[in-house]
């Protein structure tokens, strides 16, 4: 910012020229305001203490979306072991229902091997993502919250769904005050009504257009939307909406 000359014309209640005689010296220019840092975007490692379900629930988020991410190639840990790792916790958890101790500890080490390698990856995209939130949310780990006003976001409301190009539903919702953006899942709903699995929209920055595409003609699909950023990261998930895809 270019410096703005001040010139000094002042006088008392008098009408005498105020005087500048306390030994200070300025140069007449006002001084510049510096620049506010740019918050730096942190990936969230609250998986490593939340429970297993939500463990469970972040490594598979986690293998969905960063593997052939182009924003994350070759990741220090590779999408087998890290489905081998997921596969045997999962096991591990189903036997210490049924266990005792021994069971019980096995599954704890299971967990640990798995909190590692997320950990690795955690890492990794820590280093790629620029910075910028979507990229880092493409990577399937969620960011830790910059909102210093520390409000959770309000729950989105779909207000309707429009059938787009073949094969494409358009989802809008009503905007969310202080959302950095909006993430749509969606599942097919089988003919005898029981629903398939949640599949990921995308985010989205625009809460009247959120194009999801590649469905199945004729297909019912179920959607759910939740808004980005606020203090704990993600609102809740809207009501489910039904639409079917022409």
């Amino acid at each position: 910012m270019a410096k703005i000359p001040v010139t000094w014309n002042g006088t008392d209640a008098q009408g005498n020229p105020l005087r500048w005689d306390s030994g200070l010296t300025w140069d007449g220019f006002l001084p510049t305001t510096p620049k506010k840092p740019m918050l730096q975007l942190r990936v969230l490692l609250g998986f490593a203490a939340a429970s297993d379900h939500s463990l469970e629930e972040t490594a598979t988020s986690v293998l969905s979306k960063l593997y052939d991410n182009p924003t994350f190639a070759n990741p220090p840990v590779a999408k087998a072991d890290l489905q081998a790792a997921l596969t045997a916790f999962s096991l591990a958890i189903a036997a210490s229902l049924r266990g005792g101790p021994v069971e019980t500890a096995d599954k704890n080490n299971k967990r640990e091997a798995l909190v590692s390698r997320l950990r690795q990856l955690a890492g990794f995209v820590q280093d790629k993502h620029d910075n910028d939130l979507a990229k880092l949310l493409s990577s399937g780990f969620e960011a830790v919250s910059n909102n210093r006003a520390s409000a959770q976001l309000e729950q989105p409301s779909i207000k309707d769904i429009l059938n787009g190009m073949t094969c494409q539903l358009i989802v809008r919702v009503g905007p969310v005050a202080n959302a950095k953006c909006y993430e749509v899942r969606y599942a097919l709903i089988a003919p005898g009504g029981a629903l398939g699995p949640w599949q990921s929209g995308g985010l989205h920055t625009s809460s009247r257009s959120m194009p999801i595409g590649n469905l199945t003609p004729g297909g019912n699909y179920q959607f759910q939307v939740r808004a980005v950023g606020g203090s704990t990261g993600y609102s809740d998930w809207s009501d489910p909406v039904s639409h079917m895809s022409l």
